[in-house]
């Protein structure tokens, strides 16, 4: 669906020039973000606003943010995306980090268009060693 893709395109737009309110314009109020940092769970816009100002903070310049995969299934006033993420930049306190993060995005169709109701964000992690897989091609 043409509408969703613009959407999860325009979102990485916002977060590539790290502008806030265009990021939180793409979410529902009543929001339910599950994410891969504690507390794992943001509910409502003021919560994710809280969220992503302390991410934005964490990078020195611009955050990389690249989707592939992305797949889109709509039926009437709701639809599902999952996508992989390509996501990275200068740290504050930085090192360079690039990796590929998992989400799965239930929007919902409003008065004024489509909204990011439900969003999971994980990170692939090597069971042997609890760490971050970042090195990874789809």
């Amino acid at each position: 669906m043409d509408e969703i893709n613009t959407l999860f395109e325009q979102r990485s737009e916002a977060i590539r020039a790290k502008d806030l309110e265009r990021l939180l314009a793409f979410y529902s109020p009543d929001v339910v973000y599950f994410d891969v940092v504690p507390p794992l769970q943001y509910v409502g816009s003021a919560a994710l606003r809280g969220r992503f100002t302390h991410w934005f903070e964490g990078f020195a310049g611009p955050i990389g943010q690249e989707l592939s995969e992305l797949t889109v299934t709509a039926d009437g006033d709701v639809a599902v995306a999952s996508m992989l993420i390509r996501a990275g930049g200068t740290l504050v306190n930085g090192p360079r980090i690039s990796q590929w993060l998992r989400s799965t995005s239930v929007c919902r169709r409003w008065d004024h268009g489509w909204l990011i109701t439900h969003e999971h964000v994980s990170l692939p992690v090597d069971l042997a060693t609890g760490l971050a897989v970042r090195d990874l091609t789809p």
